[in-house]
């Protein structure tokens, strides 16, 4: 039985193959390495007859993943997180199918779990001696996490405004957590020289190793299949390095390629906020990549990304299925973090709430229409940015009484 169909790495721009079978960074044009698998070699273990057998893991998905092995698996119990229906906030905005993909339920509180699960299994795989990283908080935090799983050190550098509970996580794993009086960027250069003082360390920053986005690509196949294998008409995603937006489109690129949907996919919608977003400005303007975004800040912290490495994937996405890119404020996010709480139950992340915020604006526009079912992707919980909801309640003396 083959575990994984991993043919090869290839440039997402030239096209170019590279070897799967050492450890690699980006391509020689500097741009991200895709991992690309043998459909037909797949296809004799991996149907959706055999899924109906399978734990509810991502790694269900295992021979369109990278990882040899199931004894090189780096788990902390991964699940396959819930689509939940929003009927009533749905109702309120005018989607009544509006579904949130809730992230908030993999081990370390966000959906950065699945690219570090994927990516510290193929990194102690391949003998990585050490992982290093720049991160806004949330990705680092599950980095050092899961390398601790797997026995392996790990580097962390966060920009000091980065979410407090994430330098704890980082700390309580054992990790080497700097801070950087700066942003994501600054963080990256010196990691980036640090790790040359390493010899046998990786740097794992967004997309410059190819595995992370393979962990959470699964979202995409998960998405599909929860739906019985039919995708929905929108699907709203927020993109700060935009990895999860490209791995859920090269998921469906790949499904369509096993031949397990049709040929129509949903519209990929880019969602940033309008303190940070440099792929909302190059979509506009018809740009292929973006500019440098200056003064970036955003209370949806994860999303304060000025420049990524994959940003003309990410427009590739949107153009590719006829999507679209949109920003919106830190007080409309945080005024729809609170509405679908108080109507679903449910506390999501500053990130999630910034696409239920561009879903709202995008159904008033006629750009979403009624009938459409809609998946917005909430990426973490909101237990994570305790910060984003203020609390004035009256203290009661002992001997008081609650007003009626």
């Amino acid at each position: 039985m083959t575990y994984s169909a991993l043919s090869h790495l290839e440039c997402s721009r030239t096209g170019e193959p590279y070897d799967a079978g050492v450890v690699q960074g980006v391509s020689a044009a500097g741009v991200p390495l895709l991992a690309r698998y043998d459909v037909e070699l797949a296809a004799k273990t991996f149907s959706k007859e055999a899924l109906a057998g399978r734990p509810a893991s991502m790694w269900r998905y295992h021979e369109m993943l990278p990882v040899g092995s199931p004894e090189s698996v780096v788990s902390l119990g991964e699940v396959m997180t819930p689509l939940v229906p929003l009927p009533r906030y749905g109702a309120r905005i005018g989607v009544p199918q509006l579904l949130l993909k809730d992230e908030g339920l993999v081990p370390t509180g966000t959906f950065k779990a699945r690219g570090a699960a994927v990516g510290v299994s193929r990194a102690k795989e391949l003998g990585v001696q050490g992982v290093a990283m720049p991160t806004n908080g949330n990705a680092g935090a599950a980095w050092a996490l899961y390398a601790a799983r797997a026995g392996l050190p790990s580097l962390i550098a966060m920009p000091v405004g980065a979410p407090e509970i994430t330098r704890k996580e980082v700390a309580v794993a054992g990790g080497e957590l700097f801070l950087v009086d700066g942003l994501i960027g600054d963080a990256g250069r010196l990691v980036a020289a640090a790790v040359r003082e390493r010899p046998g360390w990786q740097e794992v920053s967004t997309l410059k190793e190819p595995y992370r986005l393979e962990g959470k690509k699964t979202m995409g196949y998960e998405i599909a299949e929860q739906l019985g294998w039919e995708v929905p008409d929108v699907i709203l995603y927020p993109a700060g390095g935009g990895v999860g937006l490209i791995g859920i489109w090269k998921a469906l690129l790949e499904l369509r390629e096993l031949g397990w949907i049709g040929n129509r996919l949903p519209r990929l919608v880019a969602v940033q906020a309008e303190g940070c977003a440099p792929i909302v400005k190059a979509f506009q303007e018809g740009a292929d990549v973006s500019e440098p975004f200056p003064d970036a800040r955003t209370v949806a912290f994860g999303i304060t990304v000025p420049k990524a490495l994959g940003d003309f994937l990410v427009l590739r996405a949107v153009r590719e299925t006829a999507g679209t890119a949109v920003a919106v404020s830190d007080a409309d996010l945080l005024a729809e973090q609170r509405r679908v709480a108080a109507d679903e139950g449910t506390f999501i992340c500053p990130e999630g709430a910034a696409c239920l915020a561009a879903a709202r604006d995008l159904r008033s526009a006629g750009w979403i229409g009624a009938g459409e079912r809609v998946v917005v992707l909430n990426t973490g919980t909101g237990l994570k940015y305790p910060e984003t909801v203020e609390v004035d309640a009256p203290i009661l003396p002992v001997d008081g009484a609650i007003p009626r």
